[in-house]
């Protein structure tokens, strides 16, 4: 008997006999496949797409020999993880989704702390996503009680009762809102482990796993090897007096689970636990369709604490390429037919220190003055506003900002329209949308890379979220003031760098081809209820169908 194992990165983790559990089913490339995977490689940008595809040996390689689609558009202005694994498998606009940001600012919730996560259920009382710390991971309900519309998982539910939907993810908000608000398994990490939702199913498996995962997090790490074609990319780049990246290599401490996430082998142990749920949940093996969709987060960590140009970056694409080839070569072995999907949640943009040395004298750091607590100082001074508390409130320096609502609306217009005029005179910023005429749009149609401003920023706005005016920042302005350790680079604008990820299809046997024209993400729950048979009312997506057949026949029809 034959026993396979599943390595990823540092962990040997699950012994799968071939003979004893390959499933002997027949695959009808005609037909619907009995398991579709969606994946979502969190800050995965087409850049860095086209940057290493000639380097990649592993999954990464099996997906682009299917249907690539090199420009799939983020449409919305607020690249953030949130609202673009919301579009994934919902296939609408986060304006419709509800899902306008990460963070968002509620003024009348009725607690302390007004600023609203997007997968938390502020309803339940004694929750504050501002209690959460790196430590504890936040005192709050994970829940996508926020997202207004059903994913492509729930939708079939209704068609095959019996279909399974479940998610797992380096993060709750990637899990959530790629599963919705009623998975049949959902994972995702919380500090030492992974967890579900309150009252959620567990895996049988799931104890030892963690305490598997616990035991190889106590021991040290060594630093890992650096591929050749990541040798140009090992150099320094200063950021202060007291901190650099560019030559970390994700060597870890004993007991160094607290850095854990950024680094490749997060990764690894999401795969190794979507394994473990195909395997003890016998996913694909029955008649009916399942969906299994992973969030894969360690490349937007390392992102953000290293950027998106160095050694780091280099070192976890390669990672991410070699354990997704490990995770599709176990599914191959288990005999299962699947469709796997791969795309990212938004891009992102390197830190400004290495991009001014690279042909970008623009990049810079956000003004650290640039935020509703400042602004709103200036704006009662100009209207000799008294008082000590807040006119204006925002949860970074741009995209939504908030007028108090403890002003009289005549106090309320003047304080917007003073603070619209001076953050429009600011010179990192490229455009200020009041939202009452965003509000007033129709959801933006035609080619997505052709959008205006005002449209990307419409295709963010929700009337019940969204904020009384959207602020966006210049182009190649970071909105990070000082860089911090872990935490240096970021997304969430609304330019190509951040809005433009691959869009890669794949399954054993279909027709390699490359369609460079752009198409969004929100084109891919229609192309995948369409390839299992789910009939969706016209209107309910914002995207449609891509044919991902590359011959003559059409896979949409």
């Amino acid at each position: 008997m034959r026993v396979i194992k599943y390595v990823t990165g540092f962990i040997a983790f699950i012994a799968i006999s071939a003979a004893a559990n390959a499933e002997n089913h027949s695959e009808d490339k005609a037909g619907r496949p009995k398991l579709v995977i969606a994946v979502s490689v969190d800050q995965f940008s087409s850049d860095l797409f086209s940057e290493y595809r000639s380097t990649f040996t592993g999954g990464l390689k099996r997906l682009a020999s299917g249907a690539v689609f090199p420009s799939g558009y983020q449409g919305h202005a607020a690249t953030e993880t949130c609202p673009g694994h919301a579009t994934i498998m919902t296939g609408v606009h986060p304006g419709r989704a509800g899902i306008i940001a990460n963070n968002w600012i509620d003024l009348g919730v009725k607690r302390d702390d007004k600023t609203i996560y997007c997968a938390e259920d502020e309803r339940i009382e004694g929750t504050s996503f501002g209690s959460i710390t790196a430590a504890t991971q936040g005192d709050y309900v994970a829940s996508a009680w926020h997202l207004l519309v059903p994913t492509l998982g729930e939708r079939l539910k209704t068609l095959s009762p019996d279909s399974r939907n479940m998610a797992v993810a380096g993060k709750d908000r990637s899990a959530l809102m790629m599963g919705g608000n009623t998975p049949d398994m959902i994972f995702w990490w919380r500090g030492e482990g992974f967890e579900t939702k309150q009252g959620g199913l567990m895996l049988p498996a799931l104890a030892k796993f963690n305490a598997d995962l616990k035991t190889m997090l106590a021991r040290p790490r060594a630093p890992m090897a650096v591929p050749a074609h990541c040798e140009a990319r090992n150099r320094a780049i200063p950021l202060g007096t007291e901190n650099a990246v560019g030559t970390y290599r994700f060597q870890r401490p004993e007991n160094g689970a607290r850095i854990f996430r950024a680094s490749p082998d997060f990764d690894a142990a999401i795969l190794a636990l979507a394994a473990k749920m195909v395997q003890d949940e016998r996913l694909g093996t029955f008649e009916f369709t399942d969906v299994l969709n992973i969030g894969l987060s360690a490349t937007d960590y390392v992102g953000h604490a290293f950027g998106t140009g160095g050694v780091e970056m280099c070192i976890n694409l390669s990672e991410l390429d070699k354990n997704l080839g490990q995770f599709f070569d176990v599914l191959d072995e288990m005999g299962r037919d699947y469709l796997v999907v791969l795309t990212a949640d938004h891009g992102g943009h390197d830190l400004p220190e290495r991009l001014q040395q690279q042909g970008a004298p623009k990049a810079q750091r956000v003004d650290a003055k640039l935020n509703a607590k400042d602004i709103g100082v200036q704006v009662k001074q100009a209207l000799s506003l008294t008082g000590e508390d807040p006119v204006l409130y925002a949860d970074s320096p741009f995209g939504d900002y908030y007028v108090s609502l403890a002003l009289d609306a005549d106090t309320r217009a003047r304080v917007k329209a003073e603070a619209i005029k001076q953050i429009r005179n600011h010179p990192q910023v490229h455009a200020v949308f009041d939202g009452a005429d965003l509000a007033a749009m129709p959801m933006p149609q035609g080619p997505v890379q052709e959008w205006t401003m005002k449209e990307r920023a419409r295709a963010s706005f929700h009337p019940d979220r969204s904020g009384d005016f959207i602020v966006l920042l210049k182009k190649s302005v970071t909105p990070i003031a000082t860089a911090m350790r872990g935490y240096v680079a970021t997304h969430g604008s609304p330019w190509e760098y951040d809005r433009r990820v691959p869009i890669l299809f794949w399954r054993n046997g279909m027709s390699h081809f490359e369609q460079p024209l752009a198409v969004q993400t929100v084109d891919i729950a229609p192309t995948l209820a369409t390839i299992i048979g789910l009939d969706v009312p016209q209107g309910e997506f914002d995207g449609r169908c891509l044919d991902i057949d590359g011959g003559v026949e059409d896979s949409c029809q």
